[in-house]
This record gives C-alpha cells, structure tokens and sequence, in this order.
C-alpha cells in the first residue's frame, strides 16, 4: 500500500436481505487526492460511502485506515479516523449559529462557543470559507449552510472528507469558489471523495475517478487520462449518446400568460411577486435560480395548489382564454386545459409509494369510473408500456414504487404525467439525484412534447443542461423575475449572475 493511502477498502460486501448493494469492492482512498466516485442510481456509491461513515457495516471484508484494520461501527468512530461525510440533506438547527451548530454534540468539550468561534474563523482563513460562526443558521445562503457542514467535519479533526452531491444546489459562482476550497484542503493533504452526477465537475475537480456498476467495483482511472464519453461507456457498460437535441418547433404560440402572480405563505412572507411571463406551446421554459427561490410556489400556483394572492394565470384552450387563478386542480382539469405536473416530491405528490405502478396509473383516471368496480385494463396497459418503453427495473407493474430506485420512480412518473397527453407539462427538478443514463431518457422525453407543440416549464438545477435543452430561460431570484433568457445565446455566467442579483442583465426575449 503507497504512503499516502488514507483508506482502503478490501473485498467489501453489503447485503440488504437478497440485493447485494456491494460486491467485493477493491478501493484506495489517498491524501492530497480528491477522487469522484461515478456510477449509475442503484451501483452501490453512497452504501459503500455510508459504510466509511459508520452508517453501516460491511458484511463481509475489511477497511485499514494507515495501513491497519479497523472496525467502524458508528458515525463516532469514523470521527475517531478522522473522516467525515458531508451529506445532501444538511443536518443543521436553524435557530442555532454556526459555531453552536459545529459544536453541537461534541461530549467532551464544554460549550466554549468564544474558543469555537476562534477556532472555525481559523479553519476559514486557512482554506478560504467565507462564513461568520456567530451569525444564524436561518439567515444563511444554501452555498453558507454546506460551508458549516464542512467547517464542521474539519473542525472535528477530518482529514478525509466525503462529499455527497456538493453542486445540487449551487449556482456556478459558487460552485468555482467550493472548487476553490477543495483544491485548498487537496493541497493541504485531504482525501476528498465526491459523489456526482456531473460529468464536467468531474472533469474539472478530480485527480481520478472510480466507477462502480450494479454494485461491483469496474475500475480507477486518471481524470487527465478519460473524458466525459469513456465514463459514461465504464458507468453503463455501453455505449451512450451525450447530446441533448435541441430542435426547434415550426410556429410555437403562447398557452400561458402569467401577469403579475404574487403569492404568500401562511406566515405573510412573499414567495413570489409579480411574475410574469408566457409559456409557449412547442417550447421549452427552463426555470433557473438557486434553492427556495420560489420554483416550487410557481408551479403549483399554475396547477392550483397554492393559493395566490394576486396576479393572472391564463390559458389559451383553443382559443378561448381562462384564468385559472382560483381553481382547484380538479376543476384545471375538467376544464379542459390538460395541465401534467412532474413535482419535486416524487413519492407523495407525485405516487403513492405503497401501490405498484399500475394503481400509480389508475390515480389519474379513477374519477372516470363508474360505479364500486374500476376497469384496469387501460392502466394496467399504460404501466406496462412504460415498463417496456422506459425500460422500468421492476420484478412486475404490480410491485410497489417505494422499493423502487430514484430513477425507476421518476421513470413511472414522467411516464405517467406524458400519458395523460398534456397540453402543458410542469416538471421540477426532474432528473434531481438521477444517473447520467436515465436523465438522458428524461431529457429526450421533454424534448418529444415540445415537438407535438406542448409547452413545458421545466424547472431545473444543472446549468448545462438548462443551456441546452430549453429554448429559454427564466431566471428566479427571491420570488422575483430577474431576466428572462434565449438559451441559445446567453452564457452561464450570466445566468449564475442573475441568479443571485434582481434585475440582472436579462430582459423578456
């Protein structure tokens, strides 16, 4: 084993009942290193991260730290290895500042939250961070509160950090300035391991890249040595188109107008103030702007499940205009407008996770029977054409969707919402946490709709992406239209700028 391997994984194995997660993984973890670990939803890298975390436990093989064999039984005796995991879901308390957040759960030190606040203003000047320790939680940007996940593991003497979707949330400024930072703590010795799905982060970040595939360990390779079309081939295990057609419709027209839509929550906060825009049928709308920017409150004010306080959502159904504003979701649809809604929350909002997918299919049509009795024919037809079409990884139509993988549920879902033949289709972050794979099959999806003149808002948070596949892009900022974009020629600076600054350099097109 070379000097500078931190960690290293021997045969490990990861059972859950009969799925086999992990399957004799080989790995080296080395300092002054940051190492991507690529592969498909379901390959096994956040197991086998989770098992280095003290999360779970192998089953079978061994993990040497230094060189020597360690048991890690808990997040505790990772901490104790000096390794720390920085996860999706930052696990914070909002009324807390930093430094308490960083301290919070450390047993054997007091609550010395002056000698905290000195230590982490430290850690920030060594490696670049830009927080204040005494400074809130709640009053912190999404790009703040990872900086505190991180502080925090470095606080607690990590000096392997692991880095699960660091990007998801972050605007591009923000993610060359994380960048920035790692490179820091890179050349200060860390092992730094991050779990992505983007490919040119990979590219821009990593000294090498390990690929896992339905669990087993396919190879580590130099970052400088592949691109983007190798790791997708090593990933899949075939080969992979990468490019997000982007066609144009011959004569797209306006189906929603939204004026001046503004909406609050039930504390009075403003989520959105005076909106507004057109969505043009045989387009695609990207929605751009970092977390809580109030996407989510813009869709579902279009499909009636948010309450508006002003403003105009109107449809053109054939010629004859409707405002929606108002209307229950119920009501939206007995009008006629078609509206299909692909929603953040897949399991929830979206499926019953409990129901295999064809009484997934049958909830959008149950309203259409008659009497006690239901004809499954139609939805156990419409779940089989997308099992066979989309390619479902499931045992049967009737097996439930919560046991399902990330990318197989949103498959159902997307699947579904498209059957319903919209004349609009709203989708919120819908390859969020997807395989390279299976966001394609998404992609090339909305395109299709666009082309038989349906106008989708799709709301996203990979910038590439959005720069290829819409044909324009509305930015949001703090509940607020900051600029609207054509995504042929605008940049992604300019769109991160907008991001982050109302009345940007964007205007309607």
């Amino acid at each position: 084993m070379a000097d500078n391997c931190a960690v290293e994984l021997r045969n490990i194995t990861k059972r859950f009942g009969s799925v086999v997660a992990n399957s004799g993984i080989n790995l080296q973890i080395k300092r002054g290193e940051v190492l991507s670990l690529l592969g498909e939803n379901g390959s096994g890298k956040t197991t086998l991260m989770n098992m280095l975390a003290g999360i779970y436990q192998p089953d079978e093989g061994e993990i040497l730290a230094d060189g020597k064999v360690v048991a890690i039984n808990s997040p505790k005796d990772s901490y104790a290895l000096g390794i720390g995991m920085i996860h999706q879901h930052y696990k914070l308390v909002d009324v807390f500042t930093a430094a308490q957040n960083i301290i919070l759960g450390i047993n054997d030190e007091k609550m010395d939250i002056k000698k905290t606040s000195s230590k982490v203003r430290e850690i920030c000047q060594r490696y670049g961070f830009d927080i204040d320790p005494d400074e809130k939680i709640y009053n912190m940007s999404v790009s703040q509160k990872q900086t505190v996940e991180i502080v925090k593991v470095l606080y607690r003497g990590a000096d392997i950090l692991i880095l699960d979707e660091p990007t998801a949330v972050l605007t591009p400024q923000e993610t060359e300035k994380l960048f920035v930072i790692l490179r820091n703590m890179r050349n200060d010795g860390k092992a730094i391991i991050i779990i992505t799905h983007k490919l040119n982060e990979v590219m821009a970040i990593s000294d090498k890249v390990a690929v896992l595939r339905k669990g087993e360990y396919i190879g580590t390779v130099n970052t400088c040595e592949t691109n983007p079309q190798k790791l997708t081939d090593m990933m899949v295990g075939r080969a992979v188109t990468l490019n997000i057609d982007r066609p144009k419709y011959a004569d797209p027209k306006p189906l929603l107008k939204i004026e001046g839509l503004t909406c609050v929550d039930k504390e009075g906060i403003k989520k959105l103030e005076d909106v507004s825009f057109e969505a043009m049928g045989g387009e695609i709308l990207g929605i751009a702007g970092i977390a809580g920017s109030g996407q989510k409150e813009l869709l579902e004010c279009l499909t009636g499940l948010y309450p508006i306080q002003s403003g105009t959502i109107k449809f053109d159904n054939d010629g004859e205009e409707v405002n929606l504003v108002g209307m229950a979701p119920m009501q939206i649809k007995n009008m006629g407008v078609g509206m299909a809604f692909v929603p953040e929350d897949r399991l929830g909002m979206g499926l019953v996770g409990s129901m295999g997918m064809t009484s997934n299919m049958m909830l959008r049509s149950w309203k259409n029977g008659k009497g006690p009795l239901f004809d499954k024919k139609a939805p156990e037809s419409l779940a089989r054409k997308i099992w066979k079409e989309l390619e479902v990884v499931t045992p049967s139509t009737s097996f439930p969707v919560r046991r399902m993988s990330g990318g197989n549920i949103q498959k159902v879902l997307v699947g579904r919402e498209i059957a319903s033949n919209p004349k609009v289709l709203l989708s919120a972050y819908a390859v969020r946490g997807l395989d390279i794979n299976t966001s394609y099959t998404i992609y090339n999806l909305m395109t299709e709709q666009k082309m038989k003149g349906v106008a989708v808002v799709f709301v996203g948070e990979d910038l590439d992406v959005l720069l290829e596949l819409s044909d324009r892009i509305l930015v949001l900022c703090g509940g607020k239209v900051s600029g609207i974009v054509d995504a042929r020629t605008t940049t992604k600076e300019e769109v991160g700028f907008m991001m982050t600054s109302i009345g940007g350099k964007g205007g309607e097109v």
